[in-house]
């Protein structure tokens, strides 16, 4: 039996809750508290080769790759390396959860078209600062993908023999 004080959701808003739970960021949200992003979704379309944001630019907004490829760049004067490639389902400028932070790579679109949804720093803090359990959820998510990447980080290390000096990379942690 259905409570009837519950919330009921439109088919649309079913459907972005279905795609919020694509994304490790959102998957410990409540359908309730996935919805507290809705008015703050914004879907933006970029076309090939079009630069989302440069490393170094202030973490203004979270991406979730609704259609479309998008590359993140480490650049080393002009030299650019992928450091990965972001598809449907993945997210990427994780940091704009976080206060005061800067891009660490550029990003760039490299299929035809991309579509992401973009959610902006300012109303992700808003959001955190009225609902501090998001908040702890997504903290504890995100702390879970950079968990994971510093994994990845160590095998890789290992697995190379050492080709940079781990010591720089671990002075800020």
């Amino acid at each position: 039996m259905r409570n009837p004080f519950q919330r009921s959701f439109t088919d649309e808003e079913l459907g972005l809750i279905n795609f919020l739970s694509t994304f490790q960021l959102f998957e410990q949200l409540t359908a309730k508290e996935k919805s507290a992003f809705f008015s703050y979704l914004y879907l933006r379309k970029y076309k090939e080769d079009e630069v989302v944001f440069f490393r170094k630019d202030p973490s203004h907004a979270l991406y979730l790759v609704k259609k479309g490829r998008v590359a993140l760049l480490i650049d080393e004067e002009q030299d650019f390396e992928t450091l990965n490639i972001i598809s449907t389902g993945q997210s990427f400028g994780n940091n704009s959860l976080l206060v005061k932070t800067q891009r660490p790579y550029s990003s760039v679109v490299r299929s035809t078209e991309a579509e992401l949804y973009v959610i902006p720093h300012v109303n992700i803090q808003d959001i955190f600062a009225s609902n501090p359990q998001i908040k702890a959820k997504m903290l504890a998510s995100l702390g879970e993908v950079y968990d994971a990447y510093l994994q990845d980080l160590f095998h890789v290390y290992r697995s190379a023999k050492g080709f940079f000096n781990l010591n720089q990379v671990s002075a800020n942690i």
